[in-house]
């Protein structure tokens, strides 16, 4: 049986423990192999640290991933953040962290300059038209994926459909999505419990700042900031989640993209060793530039550092905090109605024809067909491969 103490997810730090330098190298090195979308990243991160390492159990493993899912911030870094901060303390922990994610920001970095600087999108429009087609296939696998994990009733289930209607035809702000999520099954499941709370009812103060917040006028820079950091607080059940978060953010409210500039920048993730939420990386750069690029990439991370390295026990306790359940069930569920209708808006302005279209559908087939390590990479490969061949044949 899996302890239910939120200190049995953070053992004592095991013997040996290892210097800060071969901290950050065993990590660069994950982040540099870090092909395949986060299946592939926690199984490669449990292989070394877990089973071989044997630095936990795999019991407290299987809890610590729990509450990763569960919890803003992608699954496999946060497990890094975690592993190096056990090995070599708050200091381990970033090195850990900075090292998964640095091959891929980077990568990203350099295609972003690439994209603006040197025209890539129109150099290489025969290889987007396949790569962006894609990446509908890519985010309605997620989809699927996450609702199986996520929608468990018929109150979840309406609650996402519910969700993707506000957003796709009623353009309502995702902030009041998730919330009233969450209200709404946290009602379904303890409605009579809140009942005789009714006449005690009064806007947050939170709610009241928020506004404020809302109202104030900031740089730029400050602006990408808070939008990444924004973002990053919402992530719930992986990088995938912060597709429509920063889509309305960049797309809908600023303007700083266009719906074809985000897919693409969505294919460029696809295919690179990094958790998918890199692609902020690039949505930063178009914004702003290298200090964009970097902002935006600090905010979306913050919480995944912060997290594991200071609030790890507090984390596991309101995870496990039944209470808490049916409003983060809501929540979840609204996410997958806000990731459906980012998925249609993507779909929309990717499958242009019928040849991107017969891409989608195969690409979808192929991502649900096969799971390997590199499937992602391979499918979108050939998504773009082909997408060349039409252009150069019968487009």
């Amino acid at each position: 049986m899996i302890a239910t103490d939120p200190r049995a997810a953070e053992p004592s730090k095991p013997g040996g423990a290892e210097s800060q330098t071969a901290i950050f190298i065993r990590f660069l090195k994950f982040g540099c192999l870090a092909w395949g979308g986060p299946a592939a990243q926690i199984a490669m991160i449990k292989r070394e640290c877990v089973d071989e390492e044997r630095w936990i159990s795999e019991p407290t493993f299987k809890k610590l991933l729990a509450v990763y899912q569960i919890l803003p911030g992608p699954e496999a870094h946060e497990l890094c953040v975690y592993f190096g901060r056990l090995r070599g303390g708050k200091l381990g922990g970033f090195l850990a962290g900075l090292g998964f994610m640095l091959p891929g920001f980077l990568l990203m970095l350099g295609l972003s300059v690439l994209y603006v600087e040197a025209n890539l999108a129109g150099h290489l429009s025969s290889l987007f038209y396949g790569l962006t087609a894609a990446v509908g296939a890519l985010v309605a696998r997620a989809l699927v994926r996450l609702s199986k994990s996520f929608i468990s009733d018929v109150p979840l289930a309406i609650i996402a459909i519910v969700g993707f209607a506000l957003t796709l035809w009623a353009g309502i702000s995702f902030v009041l999505v998730l919330l009233g999520g969450g209200i709404a099954y946290e009602l379904w499941t303890n409605g009579r419990r809140w009942t005789h709370r009714a006449h005690s009812f009064a806007i947050s103060p939170l709610a009241l700042l928020a506004v404020a917040a809302g109202a104030i006028t900031v740089s730029l820079t400050a602006t990408i900031f808070l939008e990444g950091l924004k973002a990053g607080l919402l992530t719930f059940g992986g990088a995938y989640t912060v597709i429509p978060f920063l889509r309305e953010a960049a797309v809908e409210n600023h303007h700083w993209l266009t719906s074809g500039q985000f897919n693409d920048g969505l294919a460029m993730g696809g295919v690179l060793p990094a958790p998918l939420i890199i692609f902020s990386t690039f949505v930063g750069y178009i914004a702003g530039g290298l200090g964009g690029a970097l902002v935006m990439t600090l905010g979306i991370f913050i919480p995944a550092f912060v997290f594991p390295i200071f609030l790890h026990r507090q984390l596991v306790a309101v995870s496990e905090n039944e209470r808490l359940h049916p409003f983060l069930l809501g929540v979840a569920a609204a996410v997958i109605g806000l990731i459906g209708a980012v998925t249609v808006t993507i779909l929309e302005t990717s499958v242009t024809d019928v040849y991107t279209a017969l891409i989608a559908l195969g690409a979808f087939a192929a991502l649900n067909r096969w799971h390997g390590k590199l499937t992602v990479v391979y499918v979108m490969a050939a998504a773009g491969t082909i997408g060349v061949v039409l252009q150069h044949t019968v487009v």
